[in-house]
């Protein structure tokens, strides 16, 4: 029932697509117009100040958060009928490249901005510089496609064998270590990674390099550096390898990891395997911390979080946004959108779809920086 309903309402997702043009709503790390979440339903009637919005509002990036896009874009422009929302899931680094370039009032990012990144920043917001606000969470999910085997768990010395094409068939002495009752075949491993510039690719080589330095010798980022293994082109594009790929493994938000994928359980410190669930990703997220400056609010996360059940590799989506400077033909429906999005109203769509909400204390700041934007 519940798999039938989710491929309901991501048909009626994509179909809203279909009518309304190209929809770009840009976070580092995603790029397709597909995915299992594709938006449930939420409250038409949430409590949303439209106040002066009005016009185009165009952003791109990540396609970690297109599925929660997708949700909020359905509720927003039903309450705020004359702003017409255009998000584009080009992956984080297109996402932030074209917003330094002045070609969207904001950019999705599943990864801070770097240093060098908030200086050329200045020259886009006049006497300012632009700021990460963490407004989605969630986990990376491993997904896999293994014939006969329902049930897989890694670690994270494995999964960077895996991932630096180290091991390279299902029966490797390791991967049978970790299920000694699975039967696990010979088939030939078939590893996707991310061709385009991901913040997804960047966390996920964070916990290969936080949770197993020995084993991952490459310095984690956005583009994909090990060699090896195949690539597709964002979150769906590598989900949907390892749905019609025997033998193939991939990571991706856990919002594309519907449609039969099964994921992988993490062999972590903790007693028992821990799934990739919301919740369990939320644990982990509640360790991390504001290193940001000012008003900038970039995390570090902890990729060996010491919370029972904590499931270590996760990723906090950004919008990426002016502090002062916005352009003023877009800055009431930014502001108008972003308070909606960090509302208490706007952090339960998230979990309906497959996203953890950002803990109490982090998105409260998030709501007084967005107020004070201009």
């Amino acid at each position: 029932m519940k798999l039938q309903r989710k491929n309901r309402l991501r048909a009626l997702s994509l179909g809203a697509i279909a009518v309304s043009g190209a929809l770009a709503l840009t976070a580092c790390g995603s790029d397709d117009t597909s995915g299992s979440g594709g938006g449930k339903e939420t409250n038409a009637n949430a409590n949303i100040k439209c106040d002066d919005a009005k016009g185009q509002l165009a952003a791109s990036g990540s396609s970690a958060q297109k599925n929660a896009i997708d949700a909020w874009r359905k509720v927003y422009t039903t309450n705020c009928k004359d702003v017409q929302l255009n998000y584009n899931p080009t992956g984080s680094g297109a996402g932030i490249t074209a917003f330094l370039q002045g070609q969207t009032a904001f950019a999705g990012s599943d990864s801070a901005l770097k240093p060098e990144e908030i200086e050329k920043s200045k020259k886009l917001c006049k006497d300012s510089q632009a700021i990460d606000l963490p407004m989605v969470g969630g986990p990376i999910a491993i997904g896999y496609n293994v014939p006969g085997v329902d049930n897989l768990v890694l670690d994270a010395k494995t999964l960077a064998d895996i991932f630096n094409d180290k091991i390279k068939t299902w029966d490797d002495k390791a991967i049978e270590k970790l299920n000694p009752d699975a039967k696990l075949p010979s088939t030939k491993i078939q590893a996707f990674h991310r061709s385009d510039e991901s913040g997804t690719t960047d966390n996920f080589t964070k916990y290969l390099k936080g949770a197993a330095p020995a084993a991952w010798p490459h310095e984690p980022g956005k583009s994909w550096e090990a060699k090896g293994g195949q690539s597709a082109n964002g979150s769906a594009g590598v989900a949907g390898q390892v749905k019609q790929t025997a033998g193939a493994i991939s990571y991706f938000e856990l919002s594309y990891a519907g449609d039969g994928i099964k994921t992988v359980d993490l062999k972590t410190e903790a007693k028992d395997p821990v799934k990739a669930t919301v919740d369990n990703a939320s644990k982990a997220i509640s360790e991390a911390k504001v290193v940001g400056k000012g008003k900038d609010l970039a995390l570090e996360l902890n990729y060996k979080p010491t919370a029972e059940g904590a499931y270590p590799i996760t990723l906090v989506t950004y919008e990426v946004v002016c502090e002062k400077g916005n352009k003023a033909d877009t800055l009431a429906a930014t502001k108008s959108f972003l308070t909606y999005i960090a509302s208490e109203d706007g952090q339960n769509v998230l979990k309906d779809n497959d996203y953890a909400p950002i803990p109490d204390e982090i998105i409260t700041k998030v709501r007084s920086t967005v107020a004070s934007l201009s």
